[in-house]
Formats: C-alpha cells, sequence, structure tokens
C-alpha cells in the first residue's frame, strides 16, 4: 500500500507520520537515521508481505550499489531502536532466504498535520539505538529537579547506563531550551587543558588567548541552555572549575554530568545510579512477574536481539533470574552476558558465569563490589573470545573515536591477525556487544564504550603490543589524511567534514605520539603535512601551527625528509602564523624559505604557492607595490597546463591590481575569473595548497565587490559581498567567513549607510575570528567597532600597519596622520590614497580654521585637486565623489558656486544606483544648496 501523508500509523507504542518522516514513542520523538526510516516506511508500505533484500535496497538506495552487510546492520539498528522483540512484541521478522517482513498489527488515525518544528530544538544529541529500560521513574525525577538543581552529576561505577539516562533526560528536554543541548564527551580528552576549547567548538564560542575559561563563561553568560558533560571521571578537577564558572556566571544554564564519582563542585546535586531491579532468587515468581524487573527485560531484550528464535520458557525462568543476580543488574554486564546466548545457552552461559564470577552478595552492593563484578564479567567476555577476537579488541583500543572497517583492519593488521579474519572478528565483536555500531546515512561507524576501550587498552599493554599498535594507528592516521587529501577536491564540503572531522580525535593522539612520545619522526612529519587540509577546514590554523612547529624542528634535526615535505610544512606554517598573527617576521621567513626551497628543487607549483602566500602577506601590510610584482612572476614561472594553479594565480593578480588602485583592470580580471570558475566547475572550492587559503568563489566575490563599490555600484557592490557571505557560511569555513566580512560585507554595509546590517556582521565576525583564532582579522574588528559600533568598542587607535590604516580612514578621515599621508605622497597607498588626501584636506581645513593667513585653504584646495586626479586616473567614481564634495564645499565658503555645482553634477550624474547611500544623499543635499539662491 502506500502512506497516506495526512494519516498517523500506530504500532506498539509508536506512532509514525509519514509525511513527516516522524516516529514518536507516546508524545516524544525517535530519531533514527534516514536509511533506517526508509527501511521502515517501505516495510510499512508493505505489510503483511515479504520484502525481498533485492527490493529493499532499490528502495532504499536507489542510486547506490551497496553490499547485503549495508541492509543488515542498518536493519539491526531499526529492531535495536524499536526494541523488537521486548515483552514478546514483535515488529520485523526475517523470512529464511527470502526477506523481511512488517508482522505487527497496523492501526491507522486521521491527525492533524504535526506542526513544523514543533519539536526542533538545536542539538547534537545522537540518534537513540536502543530503549532504555528500567529507568523511566528516575528519568522523570531528573527532569522535574534539573531546573531546581541546576547541576546533576549521575554517578555510578561503569556499565551502569549512566550516559544512556544523561541521553534519555536531554531527549526528553528537547525544545525546553531556548539555545538548545549539547552534548559535549570527555572520554577521548585525555588533557585538561582542551576542555574549553572541545566546548567552545561544540557551543559555536570564541576563545581568545589569555583566559579561555573566562571566554568560554562570557559566552555563556546569556544563553538558556542544557550542557550534557559525559565520562568526567578522568577530568575532575577541570570539570568541577568548569561547572562552578557556569553555575556563577551564566543563570540559565544547566548542567547535567556523568562520572564515576561526583566532582565535588559548590552547587552540585549527586544523583547516584542503582543497579536495575533483578527479581528475587527465593520467591516464587510467574513469567510476567518476573518479567516486571528491569534486569530481566533487558537481558531478554539483548538475548533476542542477539538471537532472534530465542524465547525465555517457564523452565528457563530461574536460570535467567540467577544470571541476572549474579550480574548485579549492571547493564553493560546483562548485554555482555545475553550476547553469549547464542553460543552457550542459558545453560551454558549460567555455568560459566558460576564459575568465573564472585559469589552472590547478600543485600546491597556498594560500588566498589559492582565494579569488581563488571570487571569479571569484561574478563569472562574477554576469555570467551577466540584469540583473533581478543587480539582485535585490544588493539581497536587505541581508538578514541568513531573509526571505519577499514581503519579498524589497518591497526589490527600485524603480527598473528591476517586481512581475512577482520571482518569475521569485528562482526562477532559487534555480536557480543563488545563493540557499537554507528550507522550513518552514507558509512558505518564503529565505537567501543569508554569502559570497554579502557579495559582493552590495559590489555593491549599488558600483551606489550601499545607501542607498534600506535605506529599502525598513527600510518592507519596518514592513510585517511592521504585520502581527505585526494577527495578535497571532488566532495562536496559538508560531506567532507562529516567523513573527516570524526578522526580529528585521533588525529591529535597519533600527532601527539609521534612528535612527543618516541614514535617514528618520519612518520610524525608526513602526517603533520598530509593533515593540513582537516586544520584547513576546520579553521584550527592555530592550534595546527604548532604541530607544524614541531615538525620543521624534527626537520632540523638528523631527520631527512623529501624537499616537497618540507615546502608543505613551510607554508603550512607562513598560513598558520599568518591567520594567527599577520604579517610577522616569522609569516615571512615561512613564505620566503619555502620559495627558495621550490627554486632550489625545480618545483614550479610550491615557487607558486608561495610567492601567493608572500603577496597575501604584503597586501595587508600595504606592500602593494611589491605585491603586484610578485603576481606578475606567475606569468614568468608558468603553470605548466595546472587549472587550479591558473585559477589561483589570476584571482591573486586581481587582488594585486586592486590595492594597487587600477580598478578598472581589477573589475575585468576579477570577472574573467568568476566566469572561469563558473565553466571550470570549482566554485566552492579552496585554493589548495596555496600560502593564505580561503575558497575561490568567496574571495573572488569578495574582492569583485569592493571593486564595485569603489567603481561607484553600492547596491551592486552589496549584492556580491552577501553572495559571498552567504557561500562562506553555507560552506561553514571560518576563516572565509572572517576573511569576506572583513574586507567586504562590513565595510560596503557601512559605506552605505546601513547601521544595523553593520553592527550586525561587525558582531559575526568577531565571533568568527575569536571562535577560529583568527586573530588578524579579530584585531581588524577591533578597531571597526570605534566607528561601526562604538558602544561596544574599547580605546583604541588604528595602529597596525598597512592595509587596516587605510581602512580606518575610509571609515573615519579622523584617523588619518603623518605616516598615512606620506605613503599617498610617495604613491605607496595605492587603492586608498585618493581618500588618505581628501581626508587630510579635511582635517587641514577644520584644524587650521584660525589661522589668519589663507594658505591652509590654498593648501587643502591643492590636496584635494590631487585627490580627485589620483581617483579619476584609478578608476575609482566613489573616491571621486568624495573628493569632489569636499572641494565643493570649499568653493561654497569661497562663493564660487557655480564652480562647485559644474563640478558635482557630472560626477553625480555618473552614478546609477545607490541614490539612498550618505555620500549621494549629501551631493544631493549639496546640490540643492548650491542652486537655491535665497542660500547664497
Amino acid at each position: 500500500m502506500s502512506l497516506p501523508p495526512n494519516q498517523a500509523l500506530g504500532f506498539g507504542p509508536y506512532r509514525i507520520h509519514p509525511g513527516q518522516r516522524l516516529l514518536l514513542e507516546g508524545d516524544q520523538p525517535m530519531r533514527l537515521s534516514r536509511r533506517a526510516m526508509d527501511i521502515l516506511l517501505t516495510l510499512l508500505a508493505h505489510a503483511g508481505e515479504v520484502v525481498s533484500k533485492q527490493q529493499l535496497m532499490a528502495e532504499v538506495w536507489p542510486d547506490s550499489v551497496v553490499e547485503d552487510i549495508n541492509l543488515r546492520v542498518h536493519m539491526a539498528a531499526l529492531r535495536k531502536a524499536l526494541g523488537d522483540g521486548q515483552a514478546g512484541q514483535r515488529y520485523i521478522i526475517t523470512v529464511a532466504q527470502r526477506g523481511y517482513s512488517f508482522v505487527a498489527p497496523i492501526l491507522l488515525e486521521s491527525i492533524e498535520q504535526r506542526p513544523a518544528g514543533s519539536i526542533a530544538g538545536r542539538h547534537n544529541l545522537p540518534l537513540r539505538r536502543t530503549r532504555m529500560i528500567g529507568r523511566l521513574a528516575l528519568v522523570d525525577h531528573l527532569m522535574t529537579q534539573l531546573p531546581r538543581q541546576r547541576c546533576i552529576t549521575l554517578v555510578g561505577p561503569g556499565g551502569i547506563g549512566k550516559t544512556t539516562v544523561a541521553l534519555r533526560v536531554a531527549e526528553q528536554l528537547i525544545g525546553h531550551y531556548r539555545d538548545g543541548i549539547r552534548l559535549v564527551d570527555l572520554a577521548p580528552l585525555n588533557d585538561p587543558r582542551l576542555i574549553a576549547s572541545h566546548l567552545a567548538a561544540l557551543l559555536d564560542l570564541s576563545l581568545l588567548d589569555g583566559d579561555p575559561l573566562a571566554c568560554l563563561v562570557k559566552g555563556l553568560r546569556q544563553r538558556q541552555m542544557l550542557l550534557v558533560i559525559d565520562n568526567c571521571e578522568h577530568l575532575i578537577d577541570a570539570v568541577a572549575m568548569l561547572s562552578e564558572s557556569i553555575l556563577r556566571a551564566a543563570p540559565k544554564v544547566h548542567i547535567l554530568a556523568t562520572s564515576r564519582e561526583s566532582l565535588r563542585a559548590e552547587g552540585e546535586f549527586v544523583q547516584r545510579l542503582e543497579s536495575l531491579e533483578c527479581p528475587p532468587l527465593l520467591v516464587e515468581l510467574d513469567r510476567t512477574q518476573a518479567l516486571g524487573f528491569s534486569a530481566l527485560q533487558l537481558f531478554v531484550e539483548r538475548a533476542l536481539a542477539a538471537q532472534e528464535s530465542f524465547e525465555l520458557s517457564d523452565a528457563q525462568l530461574p536460570q535467567a533470574i540467577e544470571i541476572c543476580q549474579r550480574l548485579d543488574g549492571i547493564p553493560l554486564a546483562l548485554e555482555l552476558a545475553a550476547a553469549q546466548v547464542v553460543e552457550l545457552g542459558l545453560d551454558g552461559l549460567l555455568s560459566q558465569l558460576q564459575g568465573r564470577l564472585p559469589p552472590l552478595a547478600v543485600g546491597n552492593q556498594n560500588s566498589a563490589e559492582r565494579h569488581l563484578t563488571l570487571r569479571a564479567t569484561l574478563d569472562w567476555s574477554f576469555n570467551l573470545l577466540d584469540r583473533c577476537e581478543q587480539t582485535c579488541l585490544r588493539r581497536l583500543g587505541i581508538f578514541r573515536g568513531g573509526f571505519t572497517l577499514e581503519s579498524a583492519a589497518a591497526v589490527i593488521i600485524g603480527q598473528q591477525i591476517d586481512p581475512g579474519m577482520v571482518l569475521a572478528s569485528i562482526t562477532q565483536l559487534v555480536a557480543k556487544s563488545l563493540l557499537s555500531v554507528e550507522v550513518g546515512d552514507e558509512e558505518v561507524f564503529y565505537r567501543l564504550l569508554d569502559t570497554t576501550r579502557r579495559y582493552a587498552l590495559e590489555k593491549l599493554d599488558l600483551a606489550c603490543e601499545l607501542d607498534e599498535t600506535r605506529q599502525r594507528h598513527a600510518e592507519s592516521c596518514l592513510s585517511l589524511m592521504h585520502q581527505a587529501q585526494a577527495r578535497w577536491e571532488n566532495t562536496s564540503t559538508s560531506l567532507w567534514i562529516d567523513r573527516y572531522a570524526r578522526g580529528l580525535e585521533d588525529l591529535r593522539a597519533a600527532l601527539d605520539w609521534s612528535l612527543n612520545d618516541g614514535g617514528r619522526k618520519d612518520l610524525a612529519i608526513q602526517l603533520t603535512a598530509a593533515s593540513a587540509p582537516l586544520w584547513q577546514e576546520l579553521s584550527l590554523l592555530k592550534e595546527y601551527g604548532a604541530y607544524v612547529r614541531q615538525a620543521l624542528n624534527l626537520l632540523d634535526g638528523p631527520h631527512e625528509a623529501s624537499p616537497q615535505l618540507k615546502i608543505a610544512l613551510k607554508l603550512a606554517l607562513g598560513s598558520a602564523c599568518y591567520h594567527t598573527w599577520g604579517g610577522t617576521p616569522e609569516t615571512i621567513k615561512a613564505f620566503v624559505d619555502a620559495r627558495q626551497l621550490a627554486q632550489a628543487h625545480g618545483d614550479v607549483a610550491g615557487q607558486l604557492r608561495a610567492i601567493s602566500g608572500h603577496l597575501a602577506v604584503n597586501l595587508s601590510c600595504g606592500n602593494y607595490r611589491m605585491a603586484l610584482e610578485q603576481s606578475e612572476q606567475f606569468d614568468r614561472l608558468g603553470l605548466h597546463g595546472d587549472p587550479l594553479l591558473s585559477l589561483s594565480t589570476h584571482r591573486l593578480r586581481v587582488l594585486a591590481l586592486h590595492y594597487a588602485g587600477d580598478q578598472p583592470q581589477a573589475r575585468t580580471h576579477a570577472e574573467q575569473v568568476i566566469e572561469r570558475m563558473a565553466h571550470s566547475g570549482h566554485l566552492n572550492r579552496f585554493t589548495h595548497g596555496f600560502g593564505v587559503q580561503y575558497d575561490q568563489s568567496v574571495a573572488s566575490l569578495t574582492v569583485l565587490a569592493r571593486v564595485l563599490w569603489l567603481q561607484g555600484f553600492p547596491e551592486q557592490a552589496w549584492r556580491t559581498a552577501r553572495q559571498a557571505l552567504d557561500i562562506a557560511v553555507q560552506i561553514n569555513h571560518g576563516t572565509s567567513i572572517c576573511y569576506t566580512l572583513a574586507l567586504a560585507s562590513c565595510l560596503i554595509a557601512h559605506y552605505n549607510g546601513d547601521r544595523q546590517n553593520a553592527r550586525a556582521l561587525l558582531h559575526l565576525l568577531l565571533e568568527q575570528s575569536q571562535k577560529h583564532s583568527v586573530l588578524l582579522f579579530y584585531t581588524w574588528a577591533r578597531h571597526y567597532a570605534q566607528v561601526i559600533d562604538a558602544d561596544s568598542a574599547t580605546s583604541m587607535s588604528a595602529d597596525g600597519s598597512g592595509l587596516i590604516r587605510e581602512i580606518m580612514v575610509t571609515l573615519d578621515e579622523r584617523f588619518v596622520d603623518a605616516d598615512l599621508l606620506k605613503r599617498a605622497q610617495a604613491g605607496d597607498a595605492g587603492w586608498s590614497t585618493a581618500e588618505i588626501l581628501r581626508a587630510r584636506a579635511n582635517v587641514l581645513l577644520i584644524g587650521d580654521s584660525a589661522r589668519p593667513d589663507n594658505t591652509h585653504i590654498q593648501e587643502a584646495e591643492a590636496i584635494l585637486q590631487q585627490a580627485l586626479s589620483i581617483a579619476r586616473s584609478q578608476g575609482a567614481l566613489a573616491w571621486e565623489l568624495r573628493s569632489a564634495t569636499s572641494l565643493a564645499r570649499l568653493w561654497q565658503q569661497q562663493s564660487r558656486r557655480r564652480e562647485a555645482v559644474d563640478l558635482l553634477t557630472p560626477i553625480y550624474q555618473r552614478f546609477t544606483e545607490g541614490y539612498a547611500t550618505p555620500d549621494l544623499r549629501n551631493v544631493r543635499e549639496l546640490l540643492d544648496e548650491l542652486r537655491d539662491p535665497l542660500r547664497a
């Protein structure tokens, strides 16, 4: 049947709204992956029928060829999420050799369309993989306590279900917090200094050097949100300090933490998690009564997930109850045991547990005793694995985050393990609940629970395999980074980041080990160079710069590497330093060294990249002549048919022409670059490997917007600037966002008199430049605030050098000084020369108006005439209009009204848009004054 879009389908405790792809358990939404939802809808559309595997795969993956394993993994995830088989309820059955069938009764009910977005809330909670059992009362209690207590820590031994409860509480509260919910998993972190930056990245908050905790708390001050901080036990002191700071300074932020021990933080409310309730051993219960106890419910459900044919008989009930008792009702222990039912049966399972675990204790056990039970269960589960599975598990403990089958194989394969054994072993580890599966829409990722990962690492160390596994792990990260490099140009940004950003913690671990702890130094150097795209995409250039310096220090020692590696690292250092500190001597030296190395080894592409980086530094420092000369070197070097390099050098030529002051040529070349990108398919791609890297489209549109504004097209300039910003935000690339805000959107909004947008964009620039440690543009933004948003500005002058000082003069002529005037008179100020001269003339007229002679007026008039001439020669109609306006006002004061009208009118008439902007309104008002005889 076709599913009715305006009807809900009910089965068991669930309702599904097909038109909205919305699944509810009671009134709460369940979030399935896209593929799992497709499978469920397909089965519901054919309820009661057998749907073949081929038909399901054709429906769910219509444009892809996939293996059976994809379907099996997604089907298993769907069944687990629905709790298929709990309390005897079956929804989906497997028909041997034929396919799958949805067998539960379905109820149709008419509904009003659920309002779109009614369950929306900003959060990063994972998809729920399983039903929660036995904690509903606790969840309800926590939901009522959290608004009053503000900071609750769920405390208990490993495997007790702290994370499950915390996530369920957070799920129930989706939509209750204005600024959403954020899950912060601390398990992958070992360094307490990374907590602030890790949390800030999740919250889109900005951090600066000095006191990152203070910056983080300041960013949270006005937020109303829930933080779920998971796995705190190894970073207790740092999390306690963080929690106390947030509770004091951010009154609407609530914290729900999980830990094996309390934080001992001021304002903390501790909620201890007890074991699941077990049926008593000495009381005779029937099957229905016994299944009312949560420990037995969980055990039976997980056993059914492991073996579809499992059914608990009345005769087996005492055995199942004793199993739950022996495992102390610990959820993880119950899951591990249930996974063995397939091989051992209940009799064999109980027999094993009776011989492996401590004797049954009388009464309630404390946390330490439960920990011993879990440890014994892990030991027992590990010992039941064959030798290959044991080796796989302990080697997989090296991963901090999720990993693919390919990465797992790279780390596992070695002594004792050959490639053909990996898939079977991983499949068994999943089946035995020692390895979790994260089913994405396109790929399958695996992950160890933190408790299991720590156990596996212990076993790895005891087996004396830690160092060699770390090396294979680093090699695996290197292979992944090479793959990321190869796919960077041909994969959409969002998919690329989704695929490779999840490996960031493993990359950090591999770099920290290989650079510092005796790992292979050649591997460390290669990994540092190859990982550049990931740090670039995530705009983590400051952190990356520290790794690059370490790698270069190794290269300066006895460790030899290919010249290409050293060139790549020098370029990476130049880019990181430029964005972090600007045109410092270290920045310039990095690009100069890279160019010399490239020349010495005949690497033309390397020379181009080094020149381009140095060119960007020269532009920011105001060395426009040198930058123009460098852009001319591109043609002399030749590009050897590389279209991407040719496109990038063409764009840099546009920049050099624009800042040097040749606006007609700059516009011609800018439009050619954009047309070339459209035809070559390089829209929204980066200047890969170039010294300073931004998205090509963003960078090209940014400079075109500036040129258009200078040429007298303020409305076109604004549209172009917004297009550049929209692309940068769409691809979510921090340095590109900062670049176009700082050089186009903020400025053009202010020039056009759009104060509201100018302030909003300035605040965005401040946030983004702090968040991504692009301190160069953060400094610029603070300068801009003096004019655009004085209320939020600190007391600063237009310090710095070159470009930023010139920009400040175009925003407010009071920032002109003797050094800038000297640059303008020497012809070094390029694009801003006319505006600097005009500003100086205006300041001269205001400051020297009390002089008894008229020499200041004559000097000012001469300067304005010079400014007018330069603006005309540069094709900068906007500066020409401003210079003519200042000169016309001077002539008005001298009663030279006709000359003033004759000067202004033809310039004003050359404009075809932007009549509402301040500059054109001022001219129109001035012309009215000049033409009105009553104002003479």
